[in-house]
C-alpha cells in the first residue's frame, strides 16, 4: 500500500538534497540523502509508488535539477503540493516526475492517507477518508512527457 510523505511550506532544494552531497555523481547513491535534513526516515523507508505531499512553494531555492531527480529516483509516484517554485515544477516535468498543484485542497491530505491519483482526470481520491479532490489535470503534452520518463525521452520519439 502506498504511503503519503507529508511536508510543509517552503521546502527548498537544499532541504530536498543538501548541497554537501552534490559531489556524488550517481543519482541512486545521491538519493539516499534525500530529505535527510528534515526527515531522516524518508530515504531509508520510502517505497516505489509512494506519494509526496507538500504545502506552498515546494522546491524553492536553487534551480538545480538534482532535487526532483532524487525524489523520482526514490520512486515517488506523484508529487502533490499547494504550489511549486516555477523552476522546480519545470525541472520535474523535464525529468518525468509527475506533479500536481492543487492549492489549499492539499490540507485535506495527511501523512498516512491512502491515495489514488488519476493524472489525466486531475482527480485525487483519499481512499481512507472517502474524499475526492478535483483539480486541473496536466495538459496532455505534459502528461505525455511524464509518461515517456522525461523531456529527453519524449524528444527522442519515445512518445509514439
Amino acid at each position: 500500500m502506498s504511503k503519503v510523505w507529508r511536508y510543509g511550506d517552503h521546502v527548498d532544494t537544499d532541504v530536498i538534497i543538501p548541497a554537501r552531497y552534490l559531489n556524488i555523481a550517481d543519482f541512486k547513491e545521491l538519493s539516499e540523502h534525500a530529505m535527510e535534513d528534515i526527515d531522516t526516515s524518508f530515504a531509508p523507508n520510502v517505497q516505489p509508488g509512494d506519494y509526496m505531499v507538500a504545502g506552498k512553494n515546494f522546491g524553492c531555492g536553487s534551480s538545480r535539477e538534482h532535487a526532483p531527480v532524487v525524489i523520482k529516483e526514490k520512486g515517488i509516484k506523484c508529487l502533490i503540493a499547494d504550489s511549486f517554485a516555477r523552476i522546480f515544477y519545470r525541472n520535474a516535468i523535464n525529468i518525468g516526475l509527475p506533479v500536481l498543484e492543487i492549492g489549499s485542497d492539499v490540507e485535506k491530505i495527511e501523512a498516512g492517507d491512502q491515495l489514488e491519483v488519476d493524472m489525466s482526470k486531475g482527480e485525487i481520491k483519499i481512499l481512507n477518508k472517502g474524499i475526492t479532490i478535483h483539480t486541473k489535470p496536466l495538459p496532455e503534452f505534459i502528461q505525455k512527457i511524464a509518461d515517456c520518463g522525461g523531456l529527453i525521452n519524449y524528444i527522442k520519439g519515445e512518445n509514439k
